[in-house]
């Protein structure tokens, strides 16, 4: 998808799609009728990597990389995502706040020359719940079905959310008020919220 008309975009649908050893994401824009429209990201990440590296392109075929992000650190539970373009320059980074998330899964996006986007589950009790639930022997197995919400802020104001929706598939609605936001790093946040969600 042409990077101006990707910027265009208020609204993506994100995909989780089912394949052995590897997590696949389908984004797409968002039709007149509400359905998927044009594809304008696959990811793949690879399960049980030791240092988490997504790499986001523009096809299923990935022959044209368009985004990626990077962990700094191996096995780090508030390491930095560092998100950078197709070829390797930095466009922001995302990180997990640790201490927060312990009750309520909390994400800080920074993008250079714009506020820093704090993001949390919008619903605390469910957020209590998820916890909750990965305790309860051999429950911990079953898919969580209740679905999640995100919302992502730059101090009061409402810069865009991520909503899961009931499906067999993780499916998610990607809503953005921010006009300056970089859509790409809308993108990889969205992805590593269902990639990077247990860690």
């Amino acid at each position: 998808m042409d990077p101006q008309k990707l910027q265009e975009q208020t609204r993506f649908l994100v995909r989780q799609r089912l394949r052995p050893m590897v997590n696949q994401y389908e984004v797409h824009t968002e039709a007149a009728d509400g359905s998927e429209g044009e594809l304008a990201a696959f990811a793949q990440q690879k399960r049980l990597a030791f240092k988490e590296q997504v790499t986001l392109y523009a096809d299923t075929d990935k022959l044209r990389p368009i985004l990626g992000f990077k962990a700094r650190k191996r096995i780090d539970l508030a390491s930095a995502y560092d998100v950078t373009d197709e070829v390797g320059r930095p466009i922001g980074l995302f990180r997990k706040d640790f201490k927060r998330s312990l009750v309520s899964s909390t994400w800080h996006l920074e993008q250079p020359g714009h506020a820093v986007l704090t993001g949390s589950e919008r619903n605390k009790v469910v957020a209590v719940v998820r916890r909750v639930w990965g305790f309860i022997p051999f429950v911990d197995v079953i898919p969580f079905a209740w679905p999640y919400h995100f919302d992502f802020y730059a101090g009061d104001r409402l810069a865009f959310s991520v909503e899961k929706k009931i499906a067999f598939r993780d499916r998610y609605v990607v809503d953005i008020k921010d006009a300056a936001l970089d859509r790409r790093l809308v993108i990889a946040q969205a992805v590593a919220l269902d990639a990077l969600q247990s860690r």
